[in-house]
């Protein structure tokens, strides 16, 4: 096998004058004109200027509402998350009462379209349980070899490579799918931090790869697993438990549970889809955004003298928008949702249980920042912008704070976002099989005017 030269390598890793022109070609021949969008009536993003989502499908999963119709019109009104039925809200507060976690309580709601006996909640567990191993080697033949630096990467690798060991991988009947999707839900915590720990053993760092507890929650797993001294606070496993179960959906809608629902209908096998919903994740402005967010608190606690001054922290703001701060993207991360105008369901309860946590982790300045901007920004986005809907602090503002005093790296935050979501993603794939046998394709009107081929020679 050929060895690549140190051209070859910086052909592909480098971008050469000829890519850049290729490029300059490429944006040349793409642009569309934005009024072109507005003439066809085309919904960018398959949403209204409202931010209302284009019809697609139906679903009985989950629920989002931020409007009620008062004397026949549609307002704004504070917005509320529902599973199976339920508000989250009343789920949380349920599961809070009851002082057991929340994780295996909700997927089970969410797989299954009921809230279990306990009788039906301790079987469950036990399967979970059952399902929390990998094959033989596999943390050493798959997840110790090539690590990437993305998580996300590392684990689409992961659960792709998990196919190769399932002699059903391309059996799409519910029984099959749903004992695929319990496997992927049990294992998920492990191939995240085991890859986690894989790629910091390539840094120098010490290794060690400890087993899940059968006794462990999802979450008390995930940071037992996590900590080389395999200890945490009954409120760091609460506060974990609880953010994994406010991300486990949110409607059908979303990016990554429409595309969820996109790969399933073309009939592909579960691992594929699930690939293809974190790869959607990933990105900044779905899953990734509170890496944004963590990531632009410390740049303006980097640049601001006094955090307490308003002042200062406003006209910080204006620079974010002025795209004169941070990473010149014109945006406040973590402030506004597709959806939510007046307030998001999840952020409000995260938030309740934020300030405990910061009070015992000494992140009480950090807290206070985080509120100062929570306050200010909708005003600030208000003058700076024309806007059609209220803007407010989305779940995405606050995860983040949480997941850095849970002493979590910020390479795992989209991670464990996924690893609730995929609960989700599970329970619209095995929707989608049961009621639907239509691939989805939508239509995209065409504007090239049709031409006839030059030859070579007259070019």
């Amino acid at each position: 096998m050929m060895t690549m030269t140190k051209n070859v390598e910086h052909a592909l890793f480098e971008i050469t004058p000829e890519i850049q022109q290729l490029a300059q070609l490429c944006e040349d021949n793409n642009a569309i004109e934005k009024e072109l969008y507005t003439k066809y009536e085309v919904k960018r993003g398959l949403r209204d200027v409202n931010g209302k989502g284009v019809l697609a499908g139906l679903t009985n999963i989950s629920d989002v509402c931020a409007k009620k119709i008062v004397d026949g019109e549609e307002v704004p009104c504070a917005g509320n998350l529902y599973y199976r039925g339920y508000n989250i809200k009343e789920l949380v507060k349920g599961f809070l009462e009851a002082k057991h976690y929340g994780f295996e309580e909700i997927s089970y709601l969410l797989l299954f379209g009921e809230l279990p006996t306990e009788k039906q909640l301790a079987a469950y567990h036990e399967t979970l349980v059952e399902r929390r191993t990998l094959p033989p080697n596999f943390v050493r033949d798959v997840i110790m070899k090539a690590p990437s630096r993305d998580m996300m990467n590392s684990l689409s690798r992961s659960i792709l490579s998990l196919y190769s060991y399932d002699a059903k991988a391309d059996d799409t009947t519910i029984p099959n799918v749903l004992r695929q999707c319990l496997n992927l839900i049990s294992q998920f915590p492990m191939l995240m931090v085991y890859g986690y720990h894989a790629y910091n053993y390539r840094l120098g760092e010490d290794l060690f790869i400890y087993a899940p507890s059968p006794e462990l929650s999802t979450a008390e797993n995930i940071l037992m697993m996590l900590r080389e001294d395999r200890k945490y606070t009954k409120l760091e496993a609460k506060i974990l438990d609880m953010a994994l179960v406010l991300h486990m959906d949110h409607g059908g809608g979303n990016n990554s549970t429409f595309t969820t629902h996109v790969v399933t209908s073309s009939g592909t096998d579960t691992y594929s889809t699930i690939v293809a919903a974190m790869a959607s994740l990933k990105g900044p402005k779905h899953g990734g955004a509170n890496i944004k967010v963590t990531q632009m608190f410390e740049d303006m606690k980097q640049k601001l003298t006094d955090w307490k001054d308003e002042d200062a922290v406003r006209q910080y703001l204006c620079d974010l928008l002025d795209k004169k701060a941070f990473d010149q993207k014109g945006l406040i991360y973590g402030m506004g949702h597709a959806i939510y105008s007046v307030s998001d369901p999840r952020a409000d309860i995260f938030k309740k249980f934020v300030k405990q946590l910061a009070k015992e982790k000494g992140f009480e300045e950090e807290y206070a920042l985080y509120e100062m901007v929570e306050h200010m920004a909708p005003d600030v986005i208000g003058e700076k912008r024309r806007i059609y809907k209220g803007v407010n602090a989305n779940v995405d503002f606050y995860s983040g704070l949480v997941y850095s005093m849970l002493d979590l790296p910020p390479s795992l935050y989209t991670p464990i976002f996924a690893a609730a979501r995929i609960v989700g993603w599970s329970a619209h794939r095995l929707e989608e099989l049961k009621n639907v046998d239509k691939i989805i394709r939508p239509a995209y009107k065409p504007l090239a005017p049709h031409r006839d081929y030059i030859k070579m020679d007259d070019r």
